[in-house]
């Protein structure tokens, strides 16, 4: 679906402790959007007063609610627009190419883009601990969601407003990122374009005061719970059939040492039966609840 000529544009920037960097934010994205909603998710210092002054409008939470929940407050707040940007609020991200984040939907070409930090594939100064964590959430996510992102935790982000009734927010925290991926995928058209990243933006925004370890290990979590409904056969199937392999490798050797008369119990080739049995249940569990999956999926018309 095409847009107008001349689209309205609205960005909304999730905010927590970014009195740093929100300034630059807001003044920066306003060259480029019709309007700026701020969402301080709970901030403690200026983040919210900043942001007005620079000429955002701002929402507050009473308190820190994660940043599923203030892009959750954004969406609903927004009023009759065409494209929505998202835009992280440490300044990381940046807002002079929001135009290339825009016009794929621009020219009907999407309806959701993402900015991906890795398209290229070339370096950008993420750190190596950091860039190996994103890896397994990008793998995991596109299991999940059958897409191909190179970037699935990127918060620079464009969408066409008819995609908005699809996400559903169940998510408060960082996951919200994939999340919103997996809700779009298979209904709407979603492509990436390469951006530029600075992780010295703000070195005391709300973004860095997580630590990466434990960020990273929360959202694929959350990612492998999804999975268990979205995708039956890759929780289920799959390590079953690992269980199923390792029990006959295990039994074999183990009843062979007892021919063999170097065991003088049956014990280990019945443990190694009782893992393989396992893993054939729990195969079986994924084949039916994938059964299930797609009898549901195709009476929704999906």
């Amino acid at each position: 679906m095409e847009i107008s000529n001349l689209p309205h544009i609205t960005a909304i920037v999730p905010a927590f402790n970014e009195e740093l960097s929100i300034g630059s934010v807001v003044i920066g994205a306003n060259k480029f959007v019709d309007q700026i909603i701020v969402v301080d998710d709970g901030s403690t210092d200026y983040t919210a007063e900043i942001a007005k002054k620079a000429g955002a409008e701002v929402i507050q939470h009473s308190q820190n609610m994660g940043k599923g929940a203030a892009l959750k407050t954004g969406f609903n707040s927004i009023p009759n627009t065409d494209i929505v940007v998202t835009i992280d609020g440490d300044g990381q991200h940046n807002t002079q190419e929001i135009p290339l984040l825009i016009k794929p939907i621009e020219d009907g070409d999407a309806d959701m883009v993402n900015g991906s930090r890795y398209l290229d594939r070339k370096p950008n100064g993420t750190p190596i601990y950091r860039r190996l964590g994103q890896t397994v959430l990008d793998k995991t996510t596109n299991i999940n969601s059958g897409l191909k992102i190179t970037d699935s935790q990127s918060g620079f982000r464009a969408f066409a407003t008819y995609t908005i009734p699809s996400f559903k927010f169940n998510k408060t925290d960082f996951s919200i990122e994939s999340e919103m991926l997996m809700d779009a995928a298979g209904d709407f058209k979603i492509v990436e374009v390469q951006v530029g990243v600075s992780y010295n933006s703000n070195n005391n925004g709300g973004i860095h005061t997580k630590n990466p370890l434990s960020h990273g290990l929360s959202v694929f979590v959350k990612l492998l719970q999804d999975m268990e409904f979205r995708r039956p056969l890759y929780y289920f199937t799959v390590p079953g059939l690992i269980l199923i392999i390792t029990g006959l490798a295990l039994g074999l050797m183990f009843f062979g040492r007892y021919l063999d008369g170097q065991m003088t119990t049956l014990m280990p080739t019945i443990i190694a039966g009782m893992i393989g049995l396992g893993g054939i249940f729990t195969a079986f569990t994924g084949i039916i609840l994938h059964s299930v999956s797609g009898m549901i999926q195709q009476s929704m018309g999906k």
